[in-house]
């Protein structure tokens, strides 16, 4: 697998104002071989980023001889698939859209996307949803999201996350054959259901090859809300028992960890914990 930090994990990636060159460096320099890049409404690399600038990307990607292969989208946060507004909705579907014409002109093959909330854990202005409309409508959102998906030959991942959604992995798995799109996939994340108080290698082994791209992070589960997420190595995770399952469905392409919020000496902890984590 190939050991790569997500572009949120660096400082000013959140807000998107650190240069991607920069990014990369920092990144390299850490001991990582890749970067996830990642698209908002604003920043360095957003949905109003041309063609021209996106092929610099990954101009710089590879004089740097980084890995860039992933695009995270948190566009969803600001502007949700399953919102009860129906203008929304519409708008969060054209925005990933345009979003995954960069992922295209970056060279990227992959591009996260969280198709929907039903309520928003950070943002108690975020309205509530019902969980059948939402599932009713992020559905709408990965079928019209996944044609253009196909069309670019990207794959759209669909992320598992605290989004109020797909607790069981049988209910995710059901949702993306729903689809029914080959473009369409899963981004696993693997701390993210020990929130659920579930097992990884199980949703993994359930998943099996809908699984296209992975996320790794830890967590607390004596915590069990968002300040369980802590450092690799510092929480419940059993990394070993998660490796295998990877290895058990063929999974063999990026391992992103994605470390928020980014800190002083994040990236030499995490790469030298992931490190020892890959040796499983």
């Amino acid at each position: 697998m190939i050991k790569a930090i997500s572009y949120w994990s660096i400082k000013g990636g959140l807000e998107g104002t650190c240069p991607i060159d920069d990014a990369l460096r920092q990144a390299k320099q850490s001991g990582f071989a890749g970067l996830e890049l990642a698209i908002g409404e604003t920043g360095v690399l957003s949905v109003e980023t041309d063609e021209k600038t996106c092929r610099e990307y990954r101009k710089q990607a590879d004089q740097q001889g980084m890995v860039v292969q992933t695009v995270a989208c948190g566009i969803t946060w600001g502007c949700s698939p399953t919102h009860p507004d129906a203008a929304v909705r519409r708008r969060s579907i054209g925005l990933h859209q345009t979003a995954l014409q960069r992922c295209a002109w970056l060279g990227c093959s992959s591009m996260l996307m969280v198709p929907g909330a039903i309520s928003i854990p950070w943002d108690p202005s975020y309205p509530k949803v019902p969980y059948d409309d939402a599932v009713k409508w992020a559905r709408q959102a990965a079928e019209q999201c996944g044609a253009t998906a196909e069309k670019l030959g990207v794959e759209l991942c669909l992320e598992n996350v605290w989004n109020g959604m797909f607790y069981s992995p049988l209910e995710f798995r059901d949702f993306v054959d729903s689809v029914g799109s080959p473009a369409v996939g899963i981004y696993f994340d693997t701390a993210n259901v020990l929130g659920y108080h579930q097992h990884p290698p199980d949703w993994i082994r359930i998943l099996g090859k809908q699984i296209r791209r992975v996320h790794i992070k830890d967590f607390k589960k004596s915590v069990g809300n968002l300040s369980g997420f802590c450092d690799l190595l510092e929480g419940d995770m059993d990394w070993k028992e998660t490796l295998a399952a990877l290895a058990a469905i063929g999974y063999d392409k990026t391992l992103v960890a994605e470390m928020l919020p980014p800190s002083d000496g994040l990236l030499e902890r995490t790469s030298k914990a992931m490190d020892r984590i890959l040796i499983y």
